[in-house]
């Protein structure tokens, strides 16, 4: 039966700003505090899931989350009115506040971790929603994007959903930011690649010492046997603690793969040589190809800055592939030239596709941040919902939507209105009824 990578994008959501919330994410510190542009955002998003959509592949969007976080503040001991309860956290725990209006649902590689039927003992596509237990304004994530991932792939027949792991430190888990899969056609079996930080029970190995690592190795296992994965197609790498300190937060900025190639920086991983040696015992005898970007050809630096392996490789109609970068590849001259390179190189690799998601960039995430790939085969295509999936219809649906609901500039100042959230909310209960995916929302439940 045939299959197919389908791409959910986030949607990048009606109350969209820079927070620089992130600690270890030079990006997203670098722009705290500057103004945003939601509708723009939301718009750049938009463009590149239709884009994709016309090169024939499979796209899909996700829904942002309800932010500010009410709930989560009331959660905190904040009472009174929806507004008093903003007005409150803002000024008694300012910092707080800020964290609950984070825009980082967006990147939905984070969401969860996808593993196809194909790879899994029962033969159903497993789904795990991220804890994201290092950062506090992800941690709160899991619980609606759980709900909209049930929403989107209820049939149990095809589907089944994992609670997220434990929260705290020692099974912090990230999601596809630090997973990837290898196979000849996306139907066949594949190979599970996992990379963490840093062993959680066990201090002798090497970590990082500047910044968190925030995938562990018995968080990945736990993904693992939750998906009831082959443990002969399942590899676990640890990242290179050296360059996660460098600004690398997740292997996703260092490292990308899609069927027979893994992209990836000279310095990704902390044991190239193993890497290399596990993935092909595990890939078996089929062509496969390492493309490893030499440090003296780009450095870490200018990887991190242009966000080079946080683009998407994806496979088109013909066969090939082609890098879905942001634009920041073009302006870096390392990377440019590295890239024009790289399509004349005897690899699958032959197109590079720039797009502009400078919203994104600007707080910490690049094209395949904003994306989760979820392997389905035709069956499974059908029996997931409809609505959410990429046309010429649902592109200017959700455009007029974002015209209507968006604002065109955010500020720290302008997440306390009180009108923003009824704005928001608005916003949002009419996207669930263009998407048809039900009440997710904490405020639809309880309103």
């Amino acid at each position: 039966m045939k299959a197919f990578e389908v791409n959910f994008d986030g949607l990048v959501g009606p109350t969209h700003n820079y927070a620089g919330l992130s600690i270890g994410n030079v990006a997203s510190l670098s722009n705290a505090a500057q103004a945003s542009n939601p509708r723009e955002g939301a718009k750049q998003g938009l463009q590149k899931m239709k884009a994709l959509h016309d090169l024939g592949l499979k796209q899909g969007v996700l829904p942002p989350l309800e932010r500010p976080d009410v709930f989560t503040l009331r959660q905190l001991g904040f009472t009174g009115s929806d507004e008093q309860v903003l007005k409150r956290a803002y000024q008694e725990a300012p910092q707080v506040f800020v964290a609950t209006c984070s825009a980082s649902s967006m990147w939905t590689a984070n969401a969860c971790t996808v593993s196809p039927s194909a790879d899994t003992q029962d033969r159903r596509v497993h789904f795990t929603a991220a804890n994201l237990a290092n950062k506090f304004h992800r941690s709160i994530e899991a619980p609606t994007t759980a709900r909209i991932l049930q929403s989107i792939f209820s049939n149990q027949d095809y589907f089944a959903h994992h609670q997220p792991l434990p929260l705290g430190d020692h099974f912090g888990d990230e999601g596809a930011a630090n997973h990837t899969r290898f196979c000849q056609t996306y139907g066949d079996a594949g190979v599970e690649f996992f990379v963490f930080g840093k062993y959680a029970f066990d201090n002798r190995h090497p970590a990082p010492q500047v910044f968190p690592a925030r995938q562990t190795f018995e968080a990945s296992q736990a993904i693992a046997r939750l998906h009831r994965l082959d443990h002969h197609k399942t590899v676990f790498a640890q990242q290179n603690p050296e360059v996660i300190d460098q600004g690398v937060f997740h292997n996703d900025v260092i490292a990308v793969g899609n069927q027979n190639v893994l992209f990836y920086h000279e310095q990704a991983f902390l044991d190239t040589a193993q890497v290399k040696r596990d993935i092909s015992a595990a890939y078996g005898e089929h062509p496969f190809y390492f493309v490893e970007v030499p440090t003296a050809e780009v450095s870490v630096k200018s990887a991190v800055s242009s966000y080079l392996f946080n683009s998407q490789l994806v496979t088109l109609e013909d066969g090939s592939m082609a890098i879905i970068a942001p634009g920041e590849c073009e302006e870096n001259a390392e990377v440019k030239a590295y890239l024009a390179q790289l399509v004349a190189a005897d690899t699958p690799i032959k197109q590079v596709k720039i797009f502009d998601v400078k919203q994104s960039m600007k707080n910490g995430g690049g094209p395949a941040c904003l994306r989760q790939r979820v392997v389905l085969n035709e069956q499974e295509l059908t029996h997931c919902n409809q609505q959410v999936l990429m046309s010429d219809q649902l592109f200017e649906r959700l455009n007029t939507w974002v015209d209507k609901h968006y604002r065109d500039t955010m500020s720290e100042q302008d997440l306390v209105d009180p009108n923003l959230l009824v704005e928001s909310r608005t916003a949002l209960d009419e996207l669930t009824q263009i998407l048809e995916i039900g009440s997710v929302y904490p405020f639809q439940q309880n309103p």
